[in-house]
């Protein structure tokens, strides 16, 4: 399993943005999936992103769509998912996780189940 780490989140009011970030020390994520998920408390987790490690084709859940972006930084190692225009119900845990099997032109969400790796989270609280 790989060692992930999310980092970039924090208080913020609604409109407002954050960035956060995966990254992992031990391995090159290049050719990983990845998935960006989150869970509010009460609620089940969703999985809201994830960009293919066969081409860097991407998908976002219709909740976030036009305000989140996922995106590669290959020279950092990192995977960002750049949230815009935050609203309160985006609060919540946000996870990253990988896979070593995703495939190209993805055109629906990675099965979470596919997912061998998973971060331990970072907190996204939207209010005012």
């Amino acid at each position: 399993q790989l060692q992930l780490v999310e980092s970039g989140g924090g208080l913020v009011q609604p409109g407002g943005s954050l960035r956060l970030s995966c990254a992992a020390s031990e391995i090159t994520l290049d050719y990983y999936g990845i998935g960006w998920f989150r869970q509010a408390p009460g609620k089940e987790r969703e999985e809201v992103s994830c960009i293919s490690g066969a081409d860097d084709s991407t998908y976002y859940a219709d909740s976030v769509k036009g305000r989140f972006t996922i995106s590669r930084d290959n020279a950092k190692n990192t995977v960002h998912l750049q949230m815009n225009k935050l609203k309160p119900e985006d609060t919540g845990v946000y996870y990253c996780a990988a896979t070593e099997f995703s495939p190209m032109a993805i055109a629906t969400m990675i099965p979470p189940t596919d997912f061998g790796s998973w971060g331990q989270g970072t907190q996204v609280t939207v209010s005012s």
